[in-house]
């Protein structure tokens, strides 16, 4: 049992590589095998190794495991591994899930769509030829980019190894080209002393045109991970010597900010960020840097480039045509290579194809001297380590302008054009239909009102009833637009649902005709209004032996706010418990303080004190009496609304 411990503590902290260790200790002991299985599959993907996640999802789910997301990244991983057919039936599957989470199952949908233009994306094969370059090691190899005559590049060579993959800490090496680019001349060795932090991640260096000043990325954390503590520093080279680097001013304390790179002219940085207040997952944003070095407040970049999955590692080329990489739009693996190309105010596209994509990452794409030749990084199969740098090269430079002119993505006539069939435009037009039911049932309720709301105001677009099969729509709706359903029915609680169009868009690579409708169902279910009914509040956490409202508590007592708002005749008690760890009197206490500040809370979003009563039960409701794991101890801890009166 001690083994499985350790692993859920080595998870918490994530330290993924030694958990996987401790985790398998307690499988070979058969300690809790599903959860087991399904921790050491998590453990796996968050440390980005996909493939190796597969066989321990599968047993984990074949057992039976009880996580909603756990047959979404199965087969996620499965299409990381380029097993695209079985990736498309579990996607379907997980999709028709009742027990699916709702955000997941839009992107299965997305993702059945897109894996049916998989074995397309690998036929686009651009007359070049990738190969792997000597300096590559069983570690990890990736982000290059090019300072006069030397490769500068991220590698796992540290003497301190990282927790989460278990690899070497990452930090910036240099190599001299040969006149053959494909070729390096000696051994790799540290960009600067004055740059090394060997308790840290370096990674993803990028340098102004001038070569005078470097922005790179450094944490304690991996790679390609979402996690915090990844910020952006900056170093100038005075004399030959690089200062200590100074961390930027552009990053978010709460957010991951990573892979840099300028604009041909230096006055641009552009960045990849999880901040909050994007597309969603990491989105790439961009910062104006003046003469004396400060930095305009950053912009995302918008939602033609980021979608809802993550767009890192940005490019950008001669001629100013970005090149990025990402897992949201459609394409071979988990992230690709794209550009993206602005004309006349509309932005396209395009994913590259081979032999620059594969079913596993491919990203951090530079130029060399031309748009001939270059370098990327992929971990795909055949590769020496993990991530591996890959030289590519094409035919000679009068020979790419030609397929360049021939695949301009912007000519109408062109019949590689996406966006045209016969020289005219594709045109989608999308709406919204959905099923009102009655909540823990099947049972379709009708005559309910469904009003639809643009997300930023209560102007009503439009008041659509639902039939005798509980059915309503269909009503129009817009690319890139959100929306709020609220759903009233007497007898019921009334309801808001969100409806957002992000990630929701059609590529135009999937349509194959001029007018293409589609549309989006949602299923939203309703609560009887009945006298003395209990809810549970959702992720209502609070600090140890604390009762102040938390930030992320205050997002769940938000949802309460608007419940209480659209059902106004309604009074409730908010009930708050404890688990059974401290003495009954002090657990009492704790309990009421806590119900006291949610009210108080409430209060102050504008909800009368008058339609709530705050009480505090302490450990005297537990859901799970005789309390063993954290788990369980958190299930005791809730806090409830039960109704009084409508």
């Amino acid at each position: 049992m001690q083994a499985y411990k350790d692993g859920q503590k080595k998870f918490e902290n994530g330290e993924y590589d030694l958990a996987i260790k401790a985790f398998q200790k307690a499988a070979a002991a058969n300690i809790e095998p599903v959860q087991t299985d399904y921790l050491i599959a998590e453990s796996y993907r968050l440390s980005n190794r996909f493939k190796e996640a597969i066989p321990f999802y599968k047993k984990a789910i074949d057992a039976g495991i009880n996580k909603p997301d756990a047959k979404f990244q199965y087969a996620y991983a499965l299409k990381t591994a380029g097993q695209y057919q079985e990736a498309s039936n579990e996607f379907a599957a997980y999709a028709k899930d009742t027990a699916g989470v709702q955000s997941l199952q839009d992107r299965a949908l997305r993702e059945v769509e897109i894996l049916k233009i998989a074995d397309r994306l690998r036929t686009t094969k651009m007359e070049v030829e990738a190969k792997a370059i000597p300096l590559n090691t069983a570690g990890s190899e990736f982000s290059p980019t090019i300072l006069g005559n030397e490769l500068v590049f991220s590698s796992s060579k540290k003497e301190k190894i990282y927790k989460n993959n278990g690899q070497p800490m990452l930090g910036l090496y240099k190599v001299s080209l040969s006149e053959d680019a494909g070729a390096t001349q000696g051994t790799p060795v540290l960009l600067s002393n004055d740059i090394l932090d060997p308790d840290a991640n370096e990674a993803s260096p990028a340098f102004s045109p001038d070569g005078k000043t470097l922005v790179f990325a450094r944490g304690n954390t991996g790679k390609k991970n979402g996690a915090l503590d990844v910020d952006l520093y900056l170093s100038r080279n005075v004399n030959g010597q690089w200062t200590t680097p100074a961390i930027l001013p552009i990053n978010d304390s709460l957010a991951w900010d990573g892979s840099p790179a300028f604009s041909r002219d230096g006055k641009t940085l552009y960045f990849a960020s999880n901040r909050a207040g994007g597309a969603g997952g990491i989105d790439l944003y961009r910062t104006n840097m003046d003469a004396s070095g400060r930095f305009s407040k950053p912009v995302n970049m918008g939602k033609d480039i980021n979608t809802a999955g993550d767009e890192m590692f940005p490019y950008v080329a001669e001629g100013g045509k970005l090149y990025f990489a990402s897992d949201g739009h459609p394409g071979l693996g988990k992230l690709d290579l794209f550009s993206a190309t602005r004309t006349q105010g509309v932005i396209s596209i395009e994913n590259l194809g081979l032999p620059f994509n594969s079913p596993q990452d491919d990203f951090g794409l530079v130029f060399y001297k031309d748009l001939n030749k270059g370098f990327f990084s992929s971990n795909r199969d055949g590769g020496k380590g993990d991530d591996d740098i890959y030289y590519f090269a094409g035919p000679e430079e009068e020979d790419s302008t030609t397929i360049a002119r021939n695949n301009d993505p912007n000519d109408p006539l062109n019949p590689n054009n996406p966006k045209y069939i016969n020289g005219k435009p594709k045109v989608v037009r999308y709406f919204l239909a959905g099923t009102v039911l009655a909540n823990g049932t099947s049972t379709p309720i009708d005559s309910a009102t469904v009003r639809i709301l643009p997300d930023t105001s209560d102007v009503e677009i439009a008041q659509l009833p639902s039939n005798s099969e509980g059915k309503f729509g269909k009503q129009p709706v817009e690319e890139g637009k959100s929306y709020s359903l609220l759903v009233q029915r007497k007898g019921y609680i009334s309801r808001r649902e969100p409806f957002s169009m992000d990630g929701r868009s059609i590529p135009p690579i999937f349509l194959t005709k001029e007018l293409t409708d589609t549309t989006f169902n949602v299923t939203i279910k309703l609560d009887k209004l009945e006298l003395n009914k209990t809810f549970v509040l959702e992720n209502i956490y609070y600090d140890l032996n604390k009762y102040n409202i938390r930030p992320d508590a205050a997002i769940e007592l938000d949802k309460l706010v608007q419940i209480l708002k659209d059902n106004p005749t309604m009074k409730i008690e908010l009930s708050s418990h404890t688990d059974a760890r401290a003495t009954d009197a002090y657990n009492m206490t704790l309990s009421q303080n806590r119900a006291e500040s949610a009210v108080t809370y409430l209060n102050t979003k504008g909800i009368d004190a008058d339609r709530m009563v705050a009480k505090g039960y302490g450990e005297r409701e537990l859901i799970i009496p005789n309390a063993k794991t954290e788990e369980e101890h958190q299930r005791n801890r809730r806090t409830e609304f039960t109704i009084l009166s409508y």
